[in-house]
């Protein structure tokens, strides 16, 4: 869905595509450690929480995180480099993306009743006055399943999937929903 809006930045208007809008959202579920990498609690808890389970040691391995070094991080004999430091916040990270899902899925579905979100309209406040278009904040409830599918393109890195999830919420929106596409931020509260 491109049409008159595929160069909505011509005049200055400012935003993102509502798919890249919506994964930030469902990032923003994702909490953990809030300790840095960089930290010393930051980096035991994070090989606490990796070392405790097959799934975090093979995280740990997808990002080239040998045995022999993680042995020498856990006896205390060696700390880790700051290229390893971001190995191990990768690994991290993308264990706890995928521990989470199921869990932002019940959220959001709110027992079959989806989660209504907010959609802001892209910012026009540089657009010359006769080039604006009058747009209001848009208040829609995005149904469980096409939650399940926007948080499975997710976790999947699935941009394309994502894209599709935001065109089925924008047509949901009627007519002016093209118009939608683009926008400065979505928000909800699950």
């Amino acid at each position: 869905m491109t049409g008159q809006w595929g160069e909505w930045r011509k005049f200055n208007a400012d935003g993102m595509h509502g798919a890249d809008a919506l994964a930030q959202g469902l990032e923003a579920m994702v909490t953990g450690i809030a300790s840095g990498p960089d930290t010393k609690r930051g980096i035991n808890a994070r090989l606490r929480y990796l070392t405790a389970s097959k799934a975090g040691r093979e995280a740990m391995a997808a990002q080239g995180i040998s045995k022999r070094a993680l042995a020498a991080w856990t006896a205390g004999k060696r700390s880790p480099s700051p290229k390893s430091r971001a190995a191990l916040d990768r690994a991290y990270w993308g264990l706890r993306r995928q521990r989470v899902v199921a869990h932002i899925k019940r959220r959001l579905a709110r027992e079959g009743r989806g989660t209504r979100i907010e959609i802001d309209p892209v910012d026009q406040t540089r657009v010359a006055p006769g080039r604006r278009r009058d747009l209001n904040v848009r208040r829609i409830t995005i149904r469980p399943t096409t939650w399940t599918a926007a948080v499975d393109a997710w976790a999947h890195g699935d941009t394309t999937g994502l894209e599709a999830v935001w065109d089925q919420v924008t047509a949901d929106l009627g007519s002016e929903g093209e118009a939608y596409e683009y926008v400065s931020s979505i928000g909800w509260n699950a």
